[in-house]
């Protein structure tokens, strides 16, 4: 009869309470944020009973939960718009960046040239930015892609940029010794050490994507959660803005967390990085 082999068992042994140990990490780092919410939806609920506040007002929790999949279909309908918006402008944002910041990495003068401006285009805000947009591009998705493109691009491009500057400047010294390129450099060193502070630039980013989305579809659209709570709010709804507001934020939530699988297949050893720079 065959048998696994006896090292195939230790391998296994070792594997699965790892596998264990990093599942049950997870939960313990999500318990406390999910019992915050928890009391906060309660004390909200209670409120609510007790004050006899009108729904116009301040919905409970419940009416807002009940109306929202009541209108499901409609709420998921533009959902859908808001989330093609925020994809496509992040998409924009995230070329944008990568492009600008290994130019800016293999030229110092560009660097300096550039990054400057990067810094003052974020003191123009988003409130200035949508209406212009709007006026100058219409309707349309091209203005609410370029609002989320904006809203983005600063820190995924600086978060590169940095990365690049902070690379193992011994190691690059050893593989110029050795013959190597400043394009192998590049490959080898400085584009490996920047991805940890590239995650979690791309961490803040995502979360600033949908509320870009959002905010223009607000100023401007036929189709988007922003216009959604827009009309909503003018038909005293605010049920219905507030479970237009969860479904948001969950969006919100699945994107951020989305960006611990793409790093986890992109560049595994930066989350150790990211773990032991915090210790």
């Amino acid at each position: 009869m065959t048998t696994l082999p006896t090292r195939d068992r230790s391998v296994d042994a070792r594997v699965l309470p790892s596998d264990r140990t990093g599942r049950w990490a997870g939960i313990r780092w999500a318990v406390p944020s999910i019992v915050t919410v928890a009391v906060l939806v309660a004390a909200w609920q209670l409120y609510v009973i007790t004050s006899g506040v009108r729904p116009q007002v301040l919905p409970s929790p419940v009416r807002v939960v009940e109306q929202g999949w009541a209108h499901r279909d409609e709420i998921a309908t533009h959902a859908a718009a808001t989330l093609q918006v925020t994809l496509i402008g992040f998409a924009v944002s995230l070329s944008a960046a990568w492009v600008l910041a290994v130019i800016v990495d293999f030229s110092p003068w560009l660097r300096r040239a550039l990054v400057p401006l990067f810094v003052a285009s974020q003191t123009v805000p988003i409130v200035a930015i949508a209406p212009l947009m709007i006026i100058w591009f219409g309707f349309g998705l091209l203005p609410k892609i370029l609002v989320v493109a904006l809203v983005t691009f600063f820190p995924m491009a600086i978060g590169l940029i940095e990365g690049f500057a902070a690379a193992d400047r011994d190691a690059g010294a050893l593989l110029r010794s050795m013959g190597a390129s400043r394009v192998q450099e590049f490959r080898y060193v400085r584009l490996p050490s920047a991805l940890p502070r590239f995650f979690t630039s791309l961490r803040i980013a995502i979360t600033y994507a949908v509320v870009g989305a959002v905010f223009a579809e607000y100023v401007g659209a036929s189709v988007g959660l922003g216009i959604y709570m827009s009309l909503q709010k003018n038909s005293f709804r605010t049920d219905l803005v507030l479970a237009a507001v969860v479904v948001t934020a969950l969006l919100s939530i699945a994107l951020y967390l989305t960006t611990f699988a793409v790093e986890r297949l992109v560049a595994p050893w930066a989350r150790t990085e990211n773990r032991s720079r915090r210790d």
